[in-house]
């Protein structure tokens, strides 16, 4: 364990946030969860439970394991419940500004600078996020860490230093995913970094060849996976990040690349425009309600 961390404070209780503490709690450390939302938190725990269960019953971990890596987590319904935490990792709704207002409000809350504040987010800048935490002493310690979804078992950890991140904060980022199991990989701060850069525009071509005409959603899903080796289809995979997910990294590279070919399809934002966001609600590309 990275010797310097003992307790994380996660930051939204969803899928990503909730996988992060499960991950975290497995790995030996404290976590504390928070949301504004209590529901959230709610189903958090219920999910902790089930996955952790689960894993017993897979003979993953021992049952002494998983009641061990439960009463490290505990659920939060306010911010100042994170006091104590070596480390906050920002989990939320992918929106620059709400991003930027809760890292001023970070900035201001955790006054010593050894406390890291990461984000977890998958396309938007680092640098524009650190701004709004105010000194250079501040948007030094701030980074980001892009786990991915589902977290537990997904290894890769995209670190990412905006301009003012310090190397003592990228080290110990990498040292901190390692400890937690996963495989840190380093990118540049440009929009969608490495991997929403590479999958996403893939993601949006194939809702091109479903709008054109060129094959049906199941015909291309079927080809990428026999043809190109993917576990899963760009669409049906869309459908499991959530279309208007997808919809907004789209538009964060045409503005961050400036560049119109990275715009969201229209087939795409149609489905948004219905509210069929995919796995969320049951129907996107595909129809799961029955």
């Amino acid at each position: 364990m990275a010797a310097d961390v003992k307790k994380i404070g996660v930051i939204g209780a969803g899928q990503m946030g909730g996988g992060i503490a499960q991950v975290g709690a497995t790995s030996g450390l404290e976590a504390v969860v928070y949301d504004a939302h209590p529901a959230s938190l709610d189903k958090a725990r219920a999910l902790h439970e089930k996955l952790l269960n689960r894993a017993v019953e897979k003979e993953r971990m021992t049952r002494e394991e998983a009641d061990a890596a439960l009463g490290r987590i505990s659920y939060a319904k306010s911010l100042d419940d994170l006091a104590g935490s070596d480390w906050i990792v920002e989990a939320i709704i992918e929106d620059a500004q709400i991003k930027k207002d809760l890292f001023a409000r970070l900035a201001g809350m955790f006054t010593d600078t050894s406390v890291v504040l990461a984000t977890n987010t998958s396309s938007i800048s680092i640098t524009e996020i650190a701004t709004a935490a105010g000194d250079d002493a501040s948007q030094a310690r701030i980074v980001g860490m892009h786990f991915f979804n589902p977290v537990p078992i997904m290894k890769l950890v995209e670190v990412i230093p905006g301009l003012a991140t310090s190397d003592e904060v990228v080290a110990r980022t990498t040292a901190l995913a390692e400890a937690m199991g996963k495989t840190p990989l380093r990118a540049n701060d440009r929009a969608g970094f490495v991997s929403n850069r590479v999958l996403m525009p893939m993601i949006n071509e194939a809702f091109y060849a479903w709008m054109e005409g060129v094959a049906e959603p199941e015909a291309i899903d079927g080809i990428m996976k026999l043809g190109c080796n993917f576990p899963m289809g760009p669409l049906r995979l869309a459908d499991f990040i959530g279309l208007d997910t997808c919809e907004h990294i789209m538009n964060v590279l045409a503005d961050g690349l400036n560049n119109d070919r990275y715009r969201a399809c229209p087939k795409l934002k149609q489905l948004v425009t219905a509210g069929r966001l995919g796995d969320k609600t049951g129907r996107g590309v595909f129809d799961y309600s029955k």
